[in-house]
């Protein structure tokens, strides 16, 4: 039995990560078909959804293809936390609710959002503490190690989340004042995994399949989180559960694989923003993650990043493979 207390389809789930502009309904419901088992949303402020700020509550927005869905929010006051909690039960109804302590961005943590909070442990247990009185949903949380190397207890924190009524639990091994640099430490989320309860996510450097497989066995963790690793790379969830499984994976896309998911993945983006120049100038990250290693990427990306209508990307993917056909 599940040791989660949402509904998981496999033993040890993969979570697509909560990431701003990346972390959409398209790309969310992308992953969710090519095998990642929940799904969670951008991080909302809880100011902006409690003041009803539109952009703020349309990131609140899903599908049911994307479920199992946790919809992730940030803040350092406990009743606007609450409230915000409230308004996402009763709104918009996912899975889970998630509570950011683990943004870097210094945007969120200058007024002790995200892993502003990690200064104050006390704070922690308040937010959280609110949080579940103020929904019926199961209540998770992220967390990075801690604030700084002087203050990085992950135990301790995993701890005091834990006793503050935390249901699940999504370590990123860094420090804030790491940011993205240097190595996550994945002996920090064996200690946390060994420590607590509940189930304790894993993230931190999942650049492959084999890689979630490995974090997955050295640390025991019940689950993994991949982030960055799934930029332009859907994929990477089917992969890493056939090797879960004990199976052998699909190989590595080919550019025409490759540039189909690029495709699919734009008639998503294009239900859900409309066919304009913005919503093109937009993918463009997407473009650029998903030509990545294929032969010439350099020049083709320097094309698709110039693109400023959907219709072009497909008329640049049609010569690239026809020229590439002619080639050979």
């Amino acid at each position: 039995m599940s040791r989660f207390p949402y509904p998981v389809p496999a033993p040890v789930p993969l979570f697509l990560a909560p990431m701003a502009g990346v972390s959409e309904p398209p790309f969310r419901v992308l992953c969710r078909r090519y095998g990642a088992d929940v799904v969670v949303s951008e991080f909302l402020s809880s100011e902006g959804l409690r003041r009803g700020i539109k952009s703020v509550h349309d990131g609140a927005y899903f599908t049911a293809p994307e479920r199992p869905i946790g919809i992730q929010i940030y803040g350092s006051d406990p009743q606007a936390m609450a409230e915000a909690a409230g308004l996402v039960t009763d709104h918009y109804g996912p899975d889970f609710v998630d509570i950011n302590f683990g943004c870097p961005v210094k945007k969120v943590v200058r007024r002790n959002g995200g892993s502003g909070c990690l200064k104050d442990l006390g704070l922690v247990a308040g937010i959280i503490g609110a949080v579940r009185a103020a929904t019926s949903l199961p209540v998770t949380v992220k967390i990075r190690s801690g604030w700084d190397e002087a203050l990085r207890t992950p135990v301790e924190i995993a701890l005091r989340c834990q006793d503050a009524g935390a249901q699940v639990l999504t370590l990123h091994p860094r420090t804030r004042t790491q940011m993205y640099q240097g190595a996550a430490r994945w002996d920090e989320i064996a200690a946390v995994a060994d420590a607590l309860e509940i189930p304790v996510v894993g993230n931190g450097d999942i650049k492959t399949a084999d890689d979630a497989v490995r974090m997955q066995r050295e640390t025991g963790c019940a689950g993994v989180m991949i982030a960055r690793g799934s930029f332009g790379n859907p994929w990477i969830f089917r992969q890493a559960r056939a090797l879960l499984d004990g199976g052998v994976p699909a190989p590595a896309p080919t550019p025409a694989e490759r540039f189909a998911v690029a495709l699919e993945h734009a008639a998503l983006q294009l239900a859900v923003q409309g066919d304009d120049r913005r919503t093109a100038i937009e993918f463009r990250k997407h473009l650029g993650w998903y030509t990545r290693g294929v032969p010439g990427a350099a020049e083709l990306r320097r094309v698709l990043h110039t693109v400023e209508s959907m219709a072009e990307i497909e008329r640049i993917f049609a010569a690239y493979l026809e020229a590439d056909a002619v080639a050979a």
